[in-house]
């Protein structure tokens, strides 16, 4: 017998006695960090709405209570009883039943009231049907990545069963390393920004940290190659944390896979569905560019299958000497702070991602209270000593006189966008202005993946700040659903029609003018010198956004994705309204270690340009007298 048979035997025996009498236990097995416990008796598990808390207080694990098949009613008896007992407000607009597992996935416009208070509607339904309730949120703005991730999901519920027993079998194996030692391993990202990759390793276990590209350089890829990594083979990685899902952390993942990684990731849910919109394109604007795509689209679907979602706050097994908990990093939707405890108290770890500390329209800014941090990798994108953004609020009036202006002069307003995040807080600040009468209603149109980005954001309110989420819920009040906004769903066509139609605002993708529609607003705006172009996000070194910013006026048009060569001379204003970035500035950056707590006695900077990350480290060293770094790719730190 293994050793992860009998850990199971003895908490099936621990379960037992503490138990009310009457109350079966047929089976406990471990699906990924959660232990599922199977009962004859789901009613009876139901109406002691505390003994779940208690049991996993007791044994310090995730738990899941399932019932066995045999002790279910009908599906059709059930799904009756089911409506009768949810409120009608809730407006629900799916049952749907898996007998092997004894669940029923509701899919709810308003899953609160699904759950109830304390999750008193849920123990409900289980005490009348015997079935275990899982709840989603139906899409305010109908989204075909969040459905067709939940419907691929459903297809692979049996693959994804076993590999999530495999899994849990890993985490929970014994352990066999007889020293204890804690080293990080940079693969990327260091003294540059992009191809975001790290490799935390114990004696026991080997953790990837993130796995981007970088922008603007597509031969630049992670040091993956290297011992640490796949170099030992895929199957010597234990885990992937995907902090978030922009692309310079998200976008080889997936090679993963074509490596022989058979893991999992962990990641919040917006970033899991958010990752497979962001990758698919990738592959897709590769395609266009006449590049091989460096994996095929099924392993971006192998990617999402291995996905272990995890909420903020949850302290999670991953490895038999790792705990992670993943906490709001302010950044994008769904983005985290990775903690790592390891062993028993032996050593903590913090990777920021990415960052934005204060709060904006749409995040509360990143979390920076831990139980226990020794080292913190922190990002440094605008670390250098001079980058300090403007305030937002002058920087929503800056982008306001910009619009008034262009308006006035009959002009069109062209913002290049990131899809995730810097779109979505831009709509905000435009909907608010028209609302309260402070530029002039005129449409705003949304092009690229914005509009189905921004479907996401509207499936997973509980990730945005309080006072959105509360409008996002009221669907006349939904910011996100305003008439102003258009998607361009036509083409070249509808492009066409707009640039020689009246004033508007057009968001675009890509943010750093690498490719996209972008290319095709560029063609049709850039020769007439009553419009402007509006930079709101971060432009790498080597993009051409950052070109065009520096200002190029003759931009060549070749290789990207237009299928068109040429030099498109730019006649049209070209500004940047500093302020809207989803990173935190130099003041922020240091503002987030000051009040952290604890504050860690080491920081590694990275991400940033070479002078960011020698600046930050510099300053932080200086002003609260601890050791940092700013280390070079394929450095290795020990700690312990």
């Amino acid at each position: 017998m293994s050793a992860v048979e009998r850990q199971l035997d003895e908490l099936e025996e621990t379960i037992t006695d503490e138990v009310p009498a009457g109350i079966s236990i047929s089976d406990v097995k471990y699906e990924g960090p959660e232990l599922v416990i199977y009962t004859r008796d789901p009613k009876e598990f139901a109406a002691d709405g505390d003994l779940v808390r208690r049991l996993a207080s007791k044994l310090r694990k995730r738990i899941t209570v399932r019932p066995d098949p045999d002790s279910l009613s009908g599906p059709e008896t059930a799904r009756e009883r089911i409506r009768d007992i949810i409120p009608e407000a809730a407006g629900v607009t799916d049952l749907d039943f898996h007998a092997d597992t004894g669940e029923v996935v509701i899919e709810a416009g308003k899953p609160g009231m699904v759950i109830g208070r304390h999750g008193s509607t849920l123990r409900e339904i289980t005490q009348e049907v015997g079935w275990t309730p899982e709840v989603v949120r139906t899409p305010p703005i109908e989204s075909s990545t969040v459905s067709n991730v939940r419907n691929f999901l459903k297809q692979e519920r049996e693959d994804r069963r076993d590999i999530l027993e495999r899994v849990g079998r890993q985490i929970h194996r014994e352990e066999m390393a007889d020293e204890q030692w804690v080293r990080i391993t940079t693969l990327g990202c260091c003294r540059e920004v992009g191809r975001a990759a790290f490799v935390l390793s114990t004696a026991e276990t080997r953790v990837l940290i993130d796995c981007g590209d970088k922008p603007g350089a597509e031969d630049e890829v992670p040091y993956l190659q290297v011992p640490e990594a796949l170099g030992a083979g895929a199957q010597n990685l234990d885990a992937v944390v995907l902090t978030h899902a922009h692309l310079d952390h998200s976008a080889l993942v997936p090679l993963l896979f074509k490596y022989g990684y058979d893991g999992p990731i962990y990641c919040t849910e917006p970033t899991r569905d958010l990752m497979g919109l962001l990758t698919l394109d990738y592959l897709d604007v590769a395609a266009k560019e006449g590049r091989a795509p460096p994996y095929e689209s099924g392993m971006v679907r192998e990617a999402i299958k291995h996905c272990i979602d995890i909420e903020y706050g949850d302290v999670t097994d991953i490895a038999p000497d790792i705990k992670l908990t993943l906490h709001n990093a302010g950044h994008i939707l769904g983005s985290s702070i990775a903690h790592f405890h390891v062993g028993d108290g032996l050593y903590n770890v913090a990777f920021s991602g990415d960052i934005h500390y204060t709060d904006t329209r749409l995040f509360n800014g990143a979390v920076n209270e831990f139980p226990r941090v020794e080292t913190l990798v922190l990002e440094s994108t605008y670390g250098g000593r001079n980058d300090y953004q403007t305030d937002q609020e002058d920087s929503e009036r800056d982008l306001k006189r910009v619009i008034n202006e262009t308006y006035e002069r009959d002009g069109t307003v062209l913002i290049p966008a990131f899809a995730v995040g810097r779109s979505q807080e831009i709509m905000l600040v435009l909907e608010e202005a028209m609302r309260e009468g402070e530029i002039p209603s005129m449409p705003v149109h949304l092009d690229g993946m914005i509009w189905e980005a921004t479907a996401i954001h509207t499936t997973y309110p509980e990730y945005l700040r309080d006072d959105l989420q509360d409008r996002i819920f009221h669907e006349d009040r939904n910011p996100f659903l305003a008439d102003e906004f258009n998607h361009i769903d036509g083409g070249e066509e509808e492009r066409q029609e707009v640039a020689d139609g009246g004033p508007c605002i057009v968001l675009s993708t890509s943010g750093m003018v690498e490719g996209g529609p972008i290319m095709s607003w560029l063609r049709h705006l850039g020769p007439d010198p009553d419009n402007r172009m509006v930079f709101v996000g971060y432009q790498a070194q080597g993009t051409l956004g950052r070109r065009i910013q520096n200002g190029w006026d003759e931009i060549p048009m070749n290789d990207r994705g237009e299928g068109r060569g040429g030099t498109l001379t730019l006649n049209l204003d070209v500004e940047t309204v500093d302020g809207f970035s989803g990173h935190a500035d130099r003041q922020g950056l240091e503002n987030f270690v000051r009040t952290m707590n604890p504050r860690p006695e080491k920081v590694l900077c990275v991400h940033g340009d070479e002078s960011s990350t020698q600046d930050l480290s510099s300053a932080l060293y200086h002003e609260f007298n601890m050791r940092t770094f700013a280390p070079k790719n394929l450095e290795t730190f020990r700690f312990k």
